[in-house]
């Protein structure tokens, strides 16, 4: 039986990555057990856990957070990046698809997943299971050094990404989607015994280090 963390070490996955999954995860995990819906917590924890195997390929290496490069260096990250571009092309999307369904997750698992995109906002609040909307907002919470209440999150989203140019979102498109993921907010927490101010990174700490060993197959 492999772990979380026996996957990430397989894939070679940058360890500020893997930490940003986990804390997809452990803030998914910790809005699934308060949840007052029946949900499925299994499929939630598996999808964000791998939910960014393939980002690397998305990554402008040395220029965007460099210390998450040590202490093995840039280089070996290009190289790293370079096997990962060779085995499944440029698209890290499709990547994070096609490792999910390497690693033997479940098609429901894998479609989660796929679900997982800050562009798919307006159809999970419109359509999507609890299982896709904790797994979207879990992942919107989650800044590259932790987690953030949803109005710093955004924030610090819009100035990576709008503010530089580095985005195909227009700064309009932007904010109509940041104002639908406060729907998403709202729509889950109808429905729990927690608040989103109780999601930081105090609370989701032990789950973490519950979720490195979290049995996958």
């Amino acid at each position: 039986m492999k772990t979380a963390q026996d996957i990430y070490a397989e894939y070679n996955i940058m360890p500020s990555l893997q930490l940003h999954q986990l804390r997809v995860a452990a803030a998914a995990k910790l809005i699934c057990d308060n949840l007052k819906v029946p949900v499925n917590t299994g499929d939630v924890v598996l999808a964000c856990l791998f939910h960014d195997m393939g980002n690397i390929l998305k990554f402008d290496l040395g220029k965007t957070f460099p210390e998450f490069l040590e202490p093995e260096g840039a280089e070996y990250w290009r190289q790293a990046k370079a096997e990962f571009l060779y085995r499944y092309g440029d698209n890290a999307h499709k990547a994070n698809i096609a490792i999910g369904r390497e690693i033997g997750l479940d098609k429901r698992i894998v479609e989660l997943i796929d679900s997982i995109s800050f562009s798919n906002i307006a159809n999970i609040v419109a359509n999507a299971s609890f299982e896709q909307k904790i797994s979207e907002y879990a992942d919107d919470r989650v800044g590259p050094y932790g987690v953030l209440p949803l109005k710093e999150r955004l924030a610090e989203a819009r100035a990576r990404y709008i503010e530089s140019g580095k985005t195909y979102y227009t700064a309009e498109g932007f904010d109509k989607l940041s104002r639908l993921v406060y729907e998403l907010e709202r729509q889950i927490f109808a429905h729990t015994s927690v608040r989103p101010e109780d999601l930081n990174d105090a609370a989701v700490e032990s789950i973490i280090e519950q979720l490195r060993t979290y049995t996958v197959a």
